[in-house]
């Protein structure tokens, strides 16, 4: 197949950076400070840095096996054929799952801060009833079409980017050393609260069902899609890294305790950052901006799972297919919402623990299989087997972990 490499029709860098980077930012990266405030910041960056390089890798190496056929063969086909039916429907059942559970959280996270900013302006409106309406919003742009999802999704993409800057140049501004450096505590430990932070590190940096969208993209240009990859997850890591300091640089590492024992929702977080900083205009941005994260995730995660489950029944693109679509979509994680409103870290926590399987195990599999095959003769990520065990072990690692921390076999902080 020829590479698409016409200085007419070939698309920018920038506009695969950005589809990496912007599917892995969204309101996830509400969960990190939380769950890392009892390993704090250097060990959490230490943690986020590995888990940067661990996914970055499983990310080339699902592009090297994908290199190997024809542009517009889905992750679906490349697993099928590599490693069979049976790892197929694994991976089939891992990705319906996470897709499931982050619109889960999604609809908490959306419940907790639509809460909070009806709040502001003196309205109680309960979470429960605030994440049921705006998902049926949502569901209501996903079920008229593709492209009104895509126009909605720019708007809000727009407005967050804006956003983002603002509250955060204005948090940075506030950052105390005393506070990131945790002066207070002069005889705290962190290292045994690290492992427990990996499977949200996980979670945080998932991109992978995207590597095949790029071929399409760029054709089987390697060496492009390399750099996006990189430099998309860069920005995501770049990111978090200002997230991080923002937040463990305002709120005191024992405030978090309070924050975790309310659920850990979003709506907690920006009013302990609130709190803090005493600021209404800065409070203000905070909550414009946490409603524009939770919705560009939202439309992202659902349209992913709509698309996916439309497939998946063979249900056709008229009004009432999509309707049977939207239905099987949203009606189980809106009863979750409903039932349990409170429950975002813990779905981010499991999102981690099913994403293991598609996006470090499978594609360390797909690697080696795919080596066997065809010998990887259009690109080969660097490492050897060595680089393959790692990213098995750190899969494996991950998922133990979890299990782990589900029985209370881990260090908690509190």
């Amino acid at each position: 197949m020829a590479t698409l490499t016409t200085t007419q029709t070939s698309p920018s860098l920038l506009g695969g950076v950005v589809i990496i980077g912007g599917t892995i930012i969204g309101a996830g990266m509400f969960s990190l400070p939380v769950v890392m405030s009892g390993a704090w910041f250097f060990w959490s960056m230490a943690a986020l840095i590995f888990t940067w390089f661990c996914m970055l890798h499983s990310g080339l190496m699902i592009l090297e096996a994908n290199l190997n056929y024809r542009i517009g063969s889905s992750f679906d086909t490349i697993t099928k054929d590599l490693l069979g039916k049976g790892w197929n429907v694994v991976n089939g059942i891992s990705i319906a799952f996470v897709l499931y559970i982050l619109t889960y959280a999604y609809i908490s996270a959306s419940g907790s801060i639509l809460h909070h900013t009806f709040a502001e302006m003196s309205l109680n409106v309960p979470a429960r009833a605030a994440g049921f309406g705006f998902a049926l919003l949502v569901a209501f742009v996903v079920w008229l079409s593709t492209k009104a999802v895509s126009r909605m999704t720019a708007i809000v993409l727009g407005a967050k980017v804006i956003t983002f800057f603002l509250t955060f140049g204005s948090l940075l501004g506030h950052v105390q050393p005393a506070t990131l450096f945790n002066v207070a505590e002069s005889n705290a430990s962190y290292a045994p609260y690290l492992l427990m932070t990996l499977p949200f590190c996980l979670a945080s940096f998932g991109y992978h069902g995207n590597v095949p969208s790029l071929m399409k993209y760029y054709g089987k240009d390697p060496k492009t899609i390399v750099k996006c990859l990189v430099y998309g997850t860069l920005m995501a890591l770049a990111l978090y890294t200002i997230w991080l300091l923002a937040t463990m640089g305002n709120i005191p590492r024992p405030e978090f305790i309070g924050i975790a024992e309310k659920g850990g929702n979003i709506d907690v977080l920006v009013q302990a950052l609130s709190g803090v900083l005493n600021s209404r205009s800065l409070d203000l941005l905070l909550v414009v901006f946490s409603n524009f994260a939770v919705a560009s995730s939202f439309l992202g995660v659902t349209l992913g799972l709509f698309d996916y489950l439309a497939d998946l029944f063979g249900f056709d693109d008229s009004a009432m297919g999509r309707l049977k679509t939207a239905l099987l979509t949203f009606a189980p994680p809106v009863v979750g919402g409903l039932l349990f409103p409170n429950g975002f870290l813990y779905a981010i926590g499991y999102a981690g623990l099913a994403a293991t399987i598609w996006a470090a195990i499978v594609p360390a599999l797909l690697a080696r299989a795919s080596r066997k095959r065809f010998g990887s003769p259009k690109f080969r990520v660097w490492g050897g087997k060595p680089m393959i065990t790692l990213i098995l072990v750190f899969g494996v690692g991950n998922a133990l972990v979890h299990i782990l921390s589900s029985f209370n076999l881990l260090p908690v902080y509190q």
